[in-house]
């Protein structure tokens, strides 16, 4: 999840304008990030998100990247990305468009749950305010991944809304400020 320095996740109207702010971005640092990236999502065969993200332009864009941008420094993670089975949580829709996207309109814990019981590699989230804070609310979610932005914002949506106790497991930290911190629930 990317995160601003001062813990919200996008600005107060779901603003994302400020992931990428940084000058003269290094290639190098682009490069480690995406590798970061490729690495988690090849550790996973399923990603959970929100009905929000999944009818946004999430799917397309990641295969629009995967099958027409050979040269793109993301194409390996969106070839990932399209080809891992895709589940999108709603309560009214029971179709979106993506591929490998199923709906899935049943209890959120108890689908979660069932879908970690069973064989396969890791589940991962993407995105999305309320699903996100909804899987942490239930704790639903093993591992954190954090990309904290140098920049602040002053206002914004959170994921956390209540308190939640984190024991920081690594991080890495970019020379133009990025930092990814893997936390896991104490």
């Amino acid at each position: 999840m990317q995160m601003t320095i001062d813990g919200f996740v996008a600005g107060p109207d779901g603003e994302t304008d400020w992931m990428f702010v940084t000058h003269n971005p290094d290639p190098k640092v682009l490069q480690k990030i995406v590798a970061a990236g490729v690495e988690l999502a090849a550790g996973c065969d399923t990603i959970l998100m929100g009905r929000k993200l999944a009818a946004s332009s999430f799917c397309s864009y990641w295969e629009k990247v995967a099958d027409t941008e050979p040269d793109n420094p993301w194409n390996e993670l969106a070839q990932m990305i399209t080809g891992h089975r895709k589940i999108a949580f709603s309560r009214r829709e029971t179709t979106l468009t993506g591929r490998n996207l199923e709906v899935e309109n049943g209890d959120l814990a108890a689908v979660v749950q069932a879908l970690k019981k069973q064989p396969g590699k890791d589940i991962l989230v993407y995105g999305g305010v309320d699903f996100v804070s909804s899987l942490i609310s239930l704790n639903l979610i093993d591992e954190y991944y954090m990309v904290v932005n140098p920049v602040a914002i002053g206002a914004g949506l959170s994921i956390f809304k209540e308190k939640k106790v984190l024991q920081l497991e690594s991080s890495i930290a970019f020379s133009q400020g990025k930092i990814i911190n893997k936390y896991l629930p104490v």
